[in-house]
């Protein structure tokens, strides 16, 4: 599949049932890209040799009919259920909605040809990834898409393999329209599996971290940052120029290969690391990431002390927790009336007689009869929830009551909108994990106090990127359970951290045993008092952060 950003040109046309189609899909349109400009053509053959794409200069949308599979007389685009009949086609539309609202940047015309290849290349996961930071409910239908127009090209379905590239200019394409969709949260690292495997065959691991290391610095740059797109595609020509280079001459190709491969490792090994703040490398609830503190080992002298069954006020508040969360999160249809001069729309007599009575008297009419009612559905946004716990030797009194949270906090969440997950972190001079953010827990993880030292810091780092705090998309809540008594250096740094999530729309709650906590900037306090259920004080933090998003 080529890139979908495509040069001015002659227009598509469509006629008959394509024309209605077109005009139907031109109506719907505007919600997914947040414009009112956009004119979409579907016919067979539209598209430009690809199966849609976006001219700008027209603010045009192109989609190949050859992908609808029904007649295009049946469909009812404005209909959300009918949409499940040509998923594909719909998620394409949704690609290229995404390339009119985030694609706002221009190539440098001076720049040669294959850098500004590479940067389209680029720009094809990274618009998607700020889609569905804007409208997550679009997974499924670019995930139709992937499926149908790449995946199922390139695997076996008989044995389940990957096609192997037919180069390592192929195998570079490859990774950056499929391994960097599934680092965009489009597609899981399971799904695209057989690829990798087919890539790192002929690129090599080397080579392929270091790409991968430039699709996620794309998928971070904003949408008018050319400049930083154009470098990518600079660097992304050079590594795959250089790897190109086999043939004939096995012991020079052989020696470039190890050259590239340094090369490759330098650059991986340079490139600016994400801030702690950013995007998690998979989405929440993907059983393929893997996550630091979560997927290592547990440190030495470890607080987690062994699991138990819940009890049945446990498993009670987590359902309760889970309807009270759901409701929290439902959003109401949107409602849009607008007027026309010319159908469709409902016919309202008052207007047609306004109208004739401007014409009769030789007044330019102004009244528009006919009266357009659109439902907009709005998602019902996900939630991540992340509890750091101090287990230093001041918090004997809260690992209970934590550990019961972190429970029933993450079988509430499993019942929330798809994308919803909850950590929990406990923390002394080291980090300890308590439970798995990528499944609900079926039993209550107890943890103990111990150590003098506190990494709030760290632990902070863990569940952002877990969970992807400082990420759009979601309601976001940070809950640390802590007295707050640590040495200057430990809350300069936990400080640091917190201004960054709070400046990103994550909500801090501080829940403290003390009577006088000595709470960090920035964040709710509340002390819990004896007898408090701290699950209810978490949950109720967690609605305002879904009323609020």
């Amino acid at each position: 599949m080529a890139t979908h950003l495509a040069p001015a040109r002659a227009p598509a046309t469509a006629a008959g049932a394509w024309k209605r189609l077109s005009a139907a899909l031109t109506a719907e349109v505007g919600d997914l890209a947040e414009r009112e400009d956009l004119v979409v053509t579907c016919a067979p053959g539209a598209g430009g040799g690809a199966p849609g794409c976006y001219i700008p200069e027209r603010a045009a949308i192109e989609l190949d009919g050859d992908h609808l599979g029904c007649d295009p007389d049946t469909c009812t685009p404005h209909r959300a259920a009918d949409r499940t009949r040509y998923p594909a086609l719909w998620g394409v539309l949704c690609h290229e909605a995404a390339h009119a609202h985030h694609s706002r940047w221009h190539p440098d015309p001076a720049a040669p040809r294959a850098h500004t290849h590479a940067a389209l290349l680029l720009e094809e996961s990274r618009i998607e990834a700020a889609h569905l930071a804007r409208r997550p409910a679009d997974r499924v239908w670019l995930r139709a898409a992937m499926h149908q127009l790449l995946l199922e090209d390139l695997i076996d379905p008989a044995t389940g393999q990957a096609r192997h590239p037919a180069s390592l200019a192929e195998a570079a394409q490859a990774a950056a329209l499929l391994l960097a969709r599934a680092d965009a949260g489009v597609l899981t690292t399971e799904e695209t599996r057989p690829v990798r495997a087919a890539v790192v065959a002929l690129l090599g691991p080397s080579r392929l971290g270091a790409l991968a290391g430039l699709w996620h610095r794309a998928h971070a740059a904003a949408d008018d940052d050319g400049a930083t797109m154009m470098e990518l595609g600079r660097a992304w020509t050079a590594i795959t120029t250089a790897s190109d280079a086999t043939g004939p001459q096995a012991p020079q190709a052989a020696a470039l290969a190890a050259a590239v491969d340094a090369a490759a490792a330098a650059v991986a090994a340079t490139r600016p690391t994400p801030p702690t703040g950013g995007a998690p490398a998979q989405p929440p609830g993907d059983p393929g990431g893997k996550l630091p503190v979560f997927d290592t080992p547990p440190p030495s002298g470890s607080v987690i002390t062994g699991t138990r069954a819940p009890t049945a006020g446990e498993q009670a508040d987590a359902r309760r927790l889970a309807q009270e969360l759901g409701r929290a999160a439902h959003r109401e249809p949107v409602t849009t009336t607008t007027t026309s001069p010319v159908p469709p729309g409902r016919l309202r007599m008052r207007a047609v007689l306004a109208r004739q009575a401007q014409q009769a008297a030789g007044a330019l009419p102004t009244a528009e009869p006919f009266v357009r009612t659109r439902r907009r559905s709005v998602p019902d946004p996900p939630l991540r929830l992340g509890i750091a716990c101090d287990v230093s030797g001041s918090m004997h009194a809260a690992v209970g009551p934590v550990a019961g949270a972190a429970y029933i906090c993450g079988r509430a969440c499993a019942h929330l909108p798809e994308g919803s997950a909850a950590a929990t972190v406990a923390f002394n001079e080291h980090l300890h994990a308590v439970g798995d953010p990528r499944r609900p827990p079926t039993r209550v993880t107890e943890f103990a106090v111990a150590g003098s030292d506190e990494d709030l810091a760290g632990a902070t780092d863990a569940l952002d990127t877990a969970l992807g705090l400082s990420r759009p998309g979601a309601a976001r809540l940070l809950v640390i359970v802590s007295d707050g008594r640590f040495h200057d250096h430990q809350r300069i740094r936990a400080q640091q951290r917190l201004d960054r999530l709070r400046a990103a729309g994550c909500a801090l709650v501080w829940l403290a045993i003390a009577t006088r906590p000595e709470a960090l900037d920035g964040c709710e306090v509340t002390v819990l008092e004896e007898g408090a259920h701290a699950p209810r004080v978490i949950g109720d933090a967690a609605r305002r952060a879904l009323a609020d998003t």
